[in-house]
């Protein structure tokens, strides 16, 4: 009886206000990986902030494995790399009201979730 995408609609806005909990009451750090925010069911949720502030959120379906805050790291530079080629493109009009909607960084960010999904089956 509701739309399937309403559970990560829900994710996505729990997962922004763990983060600005986090950041507002910890230290000012480098690091900008945040960690596991918090799991839930057969999903782990996981951050990342950059330096300009804006919020990464990774959900894993993860039942069994266990996944390396190393790993997650790498994933969320990746990322963070996508983006920056992203945002950095001349004709990209940067208004946080729109979606990304380049087809290539849509294919980038694919190509990382199947290798985050081939990295987590292995482990």
């Amino acid at each position: 009886t509701t739309h399937p995408d309403l559970k990560y609609h829900y994710i996505a806005h729990t997962s922004c206000d763990v983060i600005e909990e986090r950041i507002s009451t910890g230290p000012e750090s480098a690091d900008t990986y945040l960690g596991l925010l918090y799991a839930m069911e057969d999903l782990a949720v996981y951050g990342y902030l950059t330096n300009t502030r804006v919020k990464f959120v990774v959900v894993l379906s993860v039942p069994d494995a266990v996944i390396k805050n190393s790993d997650m790291k790498n994933i969320f530079r990746k990322i963070h790399t996508a983006y920056i080629n992203q945002v950095c493109n001349p004709f990209y009009n940067i208004d946080g009201k729109k979606s990304i909607v380049s087809k290539r960084f849509v294919a980038a960010i694919d190509a990382i979730g199947k290798m985050t999904g081939e990295e987590v089956s292995s482990a």
